[in-house]
């Protein structure tokens, strides 16, 4: 019996010794373990715009000395956009800062509500000359809850608000597998709110047992 690839040359001992007829021996191709991965840069701006595009809050730090803001934002045209000042919401001190300012974004885990990504942000200001602000003030306007108008809010916006664009750096401070162990606690900001006085007095006996249905 001959098997492909092989020829008998002859029976020794009663054993048939073959011979590859191939002249050219497979060789496997070594793999090269210096392939370069993604830049650090590339990983980080993809995970931010993931978390960007999936969450809709985050918290801003920012100033001199540095404080903390919840800030609802949209992820558009590959950056996060902020809108603060007038009847929207309040971000102190962010119209304060250099063009281009120093802005650390922390971004929570749509899974857990937990901390998962701190990145720095260059910080600019969106004007309503500038040719972003009508694409973006447009989404802004689609994104916001309860907006009476939504063709007249960009109108609104230039008299009496800002809108801030927050361009990853690709630097983080904070990301999955190294977040820091402190607490992040911060100190109130100052607000007219109050908590409610004491409750009024009530004159009949009130009722600890819920009443039975039946």
């Amino acid at each position: 019996m001959t098997l492909r690839g092989f020829e008998d040359v002859g029976d020794v001992e009663g054993e048939t010794i073959r011979r590859h007829r191939a002249a050219a021996v497979w060789q496997a191709r070594a793999v090269s373990t210096d392939a370069a991965g993604p830049a650090p840069e590339q990983v980080a701006l993809a995970l931010v715009t993931e978390l960007g595009r999936k969450t809709g809050v985050s918290w801003l730090r920012y100033g001199v000395p540095p404080t903390s803001h919840a800030a609802w934002h949209l992820w558009f045209d590959d950056a996060l956009y902020v809108l603060s000042g007038g009847a929207e919401q309040q971000l102190p001190g962010i119209e304060e800062l250099p063009e281009p300012g120093r802005v650390e974004v922390t971004m929570r885990s749509k899974d857990n509500g937990g901390r998962l990504l701190t990145w720095v942000a260059r910080a600019t200001a969106v004007l309503p000359g500038d040719e972003r602000w009508q694409p973006v003030t447009a989404a802004l306007a689609a994104d916001r809850l309860n907006v009476p108008d939504l063709a007249t809010a960009p109108a609104g916006w230039a008299r009496t608000s800002r809108v801030t664009r927050l361009e990853p750096t690709g630097e983080l401070v904070e990301q999955p597998g190294a977040l820091t162990d402190g607490a992040h606690l911060a100190t109130p900001v100052p607000t007219p709110a109050t908590t409610r006085g004491p409750l009024p007095r009530v004159l009949h006996r009130r009722v600890r047992r819920r009443p039975k249905l039946s």
